[in-house]
C-alpha cells in the first residue's frame, strides 16, 4: 500500500509514502497525513492509495501519522478543490490546503473546542463534608445548583474557589467533563423559522422570488437590480423557501465590512442559526463555524470569498451578492474566483445559484444576454424611492479648493440647509497623494515602488499604499535641498480639513481604512449617520456599496475621471460600476436624490451614456467594443507574471520562455502570446515585475498551452532566481 499525498508546495506533483508504522489502518482520500518533507514535517492530504510507485521501495519514507479516521474534506469539496487546481493551473497540494480552516492545516483535531465543566457527582452528599470545611461545602452547593455543569470562570464569578475542586474530586463529590458547545436550536419547520414577517414585494421582486422557488436543479440566475431596488429582500424570501425545505443556504458577500450588517439583517428575520465566515474571526471560531456547517446545524452561512470552501450537509441555494466585485478574486497565491467556484459548486450540487448586482460584471451579463443564465430584473426602487438625478459638473477652468469646486460647495450648503445629509466620494486615502518640491518639482517617491509617497496628517507621516512603507516627513527636498515641500492633489483627509473650514457647524465624518482601524469605529460612525442629523460623509470605496442612508440626498464624486483613460481594458467597466454603486446611496427613501460628478471630460461618450442612458446601455456598448477587440468575455486570458530582485531579470525570463515555445512550436493553434512587457507598476515592494499575456478564443487550447509552459518554467535554469505565477481569467493587469 502506497499513500499518494498532496503537500502544500509550489510543485505540480504528488508525493509517495509508505503507510505509517502505527496508527489507524483505515485510510481514505481526504484524510490528513503528517509526513517528513525535506528537513521539516508538514501536513498533507491523502489523494489516492496506490500499489505501485515510480520511487524505489527502499527510497520510500513512511508517513509519520494518519491524523484522521474519516476524510476531513467532504467529497464535494474534494472535487471542488481538484477542479479549481486544474482550472487555475495551481499546485493541488496548496489548493486542497486552502479548502481547510487554518487549525486543520496545522494538524489540530477535526472536532469542536470542548470546554471543561464541573458538576457535583451523582452520589454527592454535602453531609459527607466536615462542618469545618465551610468553603468546600459552599463550593459543592454551587455545583449542585448547576447540574448541567459550570466552568471555573463562572464558579469564580459566583464567589466559589476553583482551587478546592481537586479536593472535592478526590473525595468523589465533584467531577469534571468535556462539554461541546451547541447552537441555539430552533423549530425550523413552517412559519416558526421567522422572527419577523417578510416585507411586501412589488411585482418585479415577486417574479424574482418565484423564479428561485420554481428552479429545478442547477439554475444560474442573474438578479440585476438598480441600487435600492430590494435585492436583499429577494435573497431573504428565497432563503426562507430553502430553509423550509430543510436545506442550507450559502451567501457570499464581497467584503468583511458588509458582513456584520448582513448578519444582523438575516438574524433579525430568521430564528435558525446564522453563522459568519470571514477573516475577522479567530482560527478557533472559524473552525467551529466550519464544523457546524458540515454537520448541518448552521442553516445560513454568510461569508467572504474563502467561505466558498465551507462544507454543507444539505445545500439548497447559493447567493453571490455584488457578484461584480473584484474582491471575489484572490489576488495572490491560489488565484481563484469565488463567483466562478460558486457556479461550479451549484452545478455539482444540482441547486440554484443567484448572482446579484446593480452593475453586473460584463462576463455575467453576457451569459445572461446569451441565454446561459436566467435574467431577472429589478428596474425600480423599493417603496416610494425615486432614482437620483445625475449631473455632470464640468470643472475645466475652475479653481478647486482641495478638489472642491465652488458650485459643488454651494450645492452642499443647499442640502445641509434642508436638514439632509451629503456624501462625498474620493477614492484616495490620506491628505495628499504626493509631496512635491515647489522649487525643482521633484516628488517624494517610495524607494521600494514606482509610486509616490502619500502624505498623511493624522498622524503626520508619508505612507506608500502599495508596499506599506512608512517614513517621517522629510525637512527638505532630496534633490535640491529646498524646504519648500508642498502637498499636491487631495485625499480624504485634505477634503475633510477643507470642509471643516467651509462648514464649521456640521459634523464631518471620514470613512476610510485609516479612520476605521479601531474596533467598532465604523459602527460608531454609522450610528451617528443614522440619527438623521445633518452631516457630511467623506470616504473611499468603503462607502460605495451595501449601506442604506435614508437622509443622504446629495452624492458628489470628486474625481469621476479616475478610470476613464486606464491602461487596463476593464478600467471603464470598473469606473462605471463604482460611479453607480456610490450614486446608489442617494435618495433611497422618500427624499429625492441628486448625484454630481465633477469631471474634466463632460463630453466623454461613455460617461454620457452611463449617466443619461444607464448601466444597461453602457454595458451593451462596452460589450460591442470588447467583441470588436477580441477581449473577454469573447476571448480568454491568462497572465504569466514574474518578479525578481534585479531589473530586467523577470522580463528576460519570460522572453526566453516565449522564444523557446516559438522555436519548438509548442503552443496549440489559436493561442496568441503577447509580450513580455514590464508590469504597469514595474517595481513594487523592492521587486521588479514583468508579465506575458496568453489569449485564445477557446479555453481548451489555452489550458493546453499553460500545461506546456508550466513544464518549461519549472525546468528553466533561471527559475530559482525568478518567482513566477499564473493568473487565469485575471480581473486586472496591475
Amino acid at each position: 500500500m502506497i499513500f499518494r499525498v498532496a503537500i502544500p508546495t509550489p510543485l505540480y506533483r504528488l508525493f509517495d509514502y509508505r503507510p505509517p508504522i502505527y496508527g489507524p489502518e483505515t485510510a481514505q482520500p481526504g484524510c490528513r497525513v503528517r509526513v517528513t518533507f525535506g528537513r521539516r514535517e508538514v501536513i498533507g492530504l491523502l489523494v489516492a492509495i496506490a500499489t505501485e510507485s515510480e520511487v524505489p521501495p527502499d527510497k520510500l519514507k513512511p508517513a509519520l501519522e494518519l491524523l484522521d479516521t474519516a476524510p476531513v474534506l467532504t467529497p464535494d469539496l474534494f472535487a471542488l478543490a481538484h477542479w479549481a487546481a486544474r482550472y487555475y493551473q495551481h499546485p493541488l497540494g496548496d489548493a486542497l490546503q486552502q479548502a481547510l480552516p487554518v487549525l486543520l492545516r496545522q494538524g489540530q483535531p477535526d472536532r469542536f473546542q470542548h470546554q471543561t465543566l464541573w458538576r457535583a457527582s451523582a452520589t454527592a452528599d454535602i453531609e459527607a463534608l466536615s462542618a469545618r470545611a465551610g468553603r468546600q461545602r459552599e463550593l459543592l452547593t454551587l455545583l449542585q445548583e448547576h447540574p448541567q455543569g459550570i466552568s471555573t470562570d463562572a464558579l469564580r464569578a459566583e464567589g466559589g474557589n476553583p482551587a478546592l475542586l481537586k479536593a472535592l474530586s478526590e473525595k468523589g463529590l465533584a467531577e469534571s467533563f468535556e462539554h461541546q458547545p451547541a447552537l441555539l436550536h430552533a423549530n425550523d419547520t413552517g412559519l416558526d423559522i421567522l422572527r419577523e414577517a417578510p416585507l411586501t414585494l412589488h411585482d418585479e421582486q415577486l417574479a424574482a422570488v418565484n423564479a428561485v422557488h420554481q428552479a429545478q436543479g442547477f439554475t444560474p440566475m442573474l438578479l440585476e437590480g438598480v441600487t435600492g431596488s430590494g435585492k436583499t429582500e429577494v435573497y431573504l424570501q428565497a432563503i426562507q423557501h430553502c430553509i423550509e425545505a430543510g436545506k442550507q443556504a450559502l451567501v457570499l458577500v464581497p467584503e468583511i465590512g458588509l458582513t456584520p450588517q448582513t448578519i444582523a439583517r438575516f438574524k433579525a428575520r430568521f430564528r435558525v442559526p446564522v453563522l459568519a465566515l470571514h477573516s475577522g474571526l479567530t482560527d478557533r471560531q472559524r473552525l467551529d463555524a466550519w464544523l457546524w456547517a458540515r454537520e448541518g446545524s448552521a442553516r445560513i452561512l454568510i461569508g467572504t470569498r474563502s467561505a466558498i470552501f465551507t462544507p454543507l450537509k444539505s445545500p439548497g441555494l447559493i447567493i453571490v451578492d455584488e457578484e461584480h466585485d473584484g474582491s471575489f478574486k484572490q489576488q495572490d497565491g491560489f488565484r481563484y474566483h469565488a463567483r466562478d467556484l460558486a457556479i461550479f459548486r451549484a452545478r455539482a450540487h444540482d441547486i440554484p445559484i443567484l448572482l446579484g448586482s446593480a452593475t453586473p460584471a460584463l462576463e455575467t451579463l453576457h451569459n445572461a444576454l446569451s441565454g446561459r443564465f436566467q435574467h431577472l430584473r429589478l428596474t425600480r426602487r423599493a417603496g416610494n424611492a425615486k432614482p437620483p438625478r445625475f449631473e455632470l459638473l464640468d470643472i475645466r477652468q475652475q479653481q478647486l479648493d482641495a478638489g472642491l469646486s465652488a458650485p459643488l460647495i454651494s450645492r452642499i450648503r443647499e442640502h445641509l440647509d434642508r436638514d439632509t445629509q451629503v456624501l462625498l466620494f474620493l477614492n484616495r486615502r490620506g491628505f495628499s497623494p504626493a509631496l512635491v518640491c515647489h522649487d525643482c518639482g521633484t516628488p517624494v517617491d517610495c524607494t521600494r515602488c514606482d509610486a509616490r509617497m502619500t502624505l498623511h496628517r493624522q498622524p503626520p507621516h508619508l505612507h506608500c499604499h502599495h508596499c506599506d512603507r512608512q517614513t517621517p516627513i522629510p525637512r527638505g527636498c532630496a534633490q535640491c535641498g529646498s524646504q519648500q515641500l508642498r502637498p499636491a492633489g487631495s485625499g480624504t483627509e485634505r477634503v475633510e480639513d477643507r470642509l471643516a473650514t467651509h462648514f464649521p457647524d456640521t459634523p464631518i465624518l471620514r470613512v476610510d481604512r485609516d479612520s476605521t482601524q479601531r474596533k467598532h469605529a465604523l459602527d460608531q460612525i454609522m450610528d451617528q449617520v443614522h440619527t438623521g442629523k445633518p452631516c457630511i460623509l467623506v470616504g473611499t470605496q468603503m462607502l460605495a456599496k451595501g449601506h442604506h442612508f435614508p437622509r443622504v440626498t446629495l452624492v458628489a464624486i470628486l474625481d469621476a475621471d479616475a478610470g476613464l483613460f486606464s491602461a487596463d481594458f476593464r478600467g471603464m467597466e470598473k469606473t462605471a460600476q463604482l460611479i453607480l454603486q456610490v450614486a446608489g446611496r442617494a435618495g433611497r427613501a422618500d427624499l429625492p436624490g441628486e448625484v454630481v460628478l465633477q469631471t474634466f471630460n463632460a463630453e466623454h461618450p461613455m460617461l454620457k451614456t452611463l449617466v443619461h442612458a444607464g448601466y444597461d446601455a453602457f454595458a451593451r456598448e462596452e460589450l460591442r467594443l470588447r467583441r470588436g477587440g477580441h477581449l473577454p468575455p469573447f476571448a480568454h486570458h491568462t497572465l504569466i507574471r514574474a518578479e525578481a530582485t534585479r531589473q530586467g531579470l523577470a522580463e528576460n525570463f519570460l522572453l526566453s520562455l516565449r522564444q523557446l515555445s516559438d522555436q519548438q512550436q509548442l503552443l496549440p493553434a489559436g493561442v496568441q502570446c503577447i509580450g513580455p512587457f514590464p508590469s504597469l507598476m514595474e517595481k513594487r515592494a523592492g521587486l521588479f515585475r514583468a508579465q506575458m499575456l496568453l489569449q485564445a478564443g477557446q479555453r481548451k487550447p489555452l489550458h493546453q498551452a499553460l500545461s506546456v509552459l508550466i513544464g518549461l518554467m519549472q525546468a528553466h535554469p533561471e527559475a530559482r532566481r525568478v518567482r513566477w505565477t499564473l493568473d487565469v481569467d485575471p480581473v486586472d493587469s496591475y
